[in-house]
Parts: C-alpha cells; sequence; structure tokens
C-alpha cells in the first residue's frame, strides 16, 4: 500500500527494460516511470515534495525495503523524506491487478488505433 506496491513495480519494470535490445527497451522503460504516478499523487495531494518522496521512494525499495511507502503523516515535518518503511496500508491484490490490466488494455488499444491511422495515411487512401 501507499504507493509500495507500484514503486516496486516500477523498478521490476525498469531492471526487464535493460535485459531488453533496441527500441522495445524505451517503451518498457516508459511503463516502468508511468507507475511512478500513484506514489508521486498521493505525495503531491499529501502537500509533500513529490520529487524528494519518489526520489527516497526508489532508494528504499533498491535497498530491498519492499514494503516502504509514501509517508502521508510526514506533511509539514522540516526535513522529512514523506517516506515510511512500514505503512501499514494493505492494497487488495484483485482490485490492483484489476486496475493494472485496465490500465495496459487502454493504453493498447490507443497504440492499435493509432497505428491503423498511420498505416491508412500512408497508403494514400484513394478515393
Amino acid at each position: 500500500g501507499a504507493g509500495a506496491t507500484e514503486m516496486e513495480l516500477s523498478l521490476k519494470v525498469s531492471a526487464f527494460a535493460e535485459t531488453c535490445p533496441g527500441l522495445d527497451q524505451y517503451a518498457i522503460r516508459a511503463f516502468g516511470k508511468a507507475l511512478e504516478v500513484v506514489p508521486r499523487t498521493l505525495a503531491e495531494n499529501a502537500g509533500l515534495d513529490q520529487g524528494v518522496v519518489i526520489s527516497a521512494l526508489g532508494a528504499a525499495h533498491a535497498s530491498g525495503k519492499v514494503s516502504a511507502g509514501v509517508d502521508i503523516n510526514a506533511m509539514g515535518i522540516s526535513g522529512a523524506s514523506g517516506v515510511s518503511d512500514e505503512t501499514g496500508v494493505l492494497d487488495l491484490y484483485t482490485t490492483k491487478i484489476s486496475a493494472l490490466k485496465l490500465a495496459i488494455d487502454s493504453a493498447l488499444t490507443v497504440l492499435r488505433v493509432d497505428q491503423i491511422i498511420m498505416s491508412k495515411q500512408a497508403g494514400g487512401g484513394g478515393m
């Protein structure tokens, strides 16, 4: 919870991107970066410096603290990173997986439609 799931997924997806050759790695890395939207939004809504929170959260997850999340109770505390190693907030797995599937399906649909439009323009469409 508290953005921990999304940050951990972001790091795993970005690490996977490094193993992929060619241009695919850029798309995979961008998907990993997009997963950071949830902790970034949590930090912003809590009035925290989102840049500080995202970098501290990324460092915590890189050091193996997979449950580290955004600490909304750090709002207004000078010098606080906005990250808690154990937030005590739990995510419902079925909700997370459903939201991720829906987001991925939506992105793929947009890409397919864009691909169709681009191929029709290239073909000339002789009417």
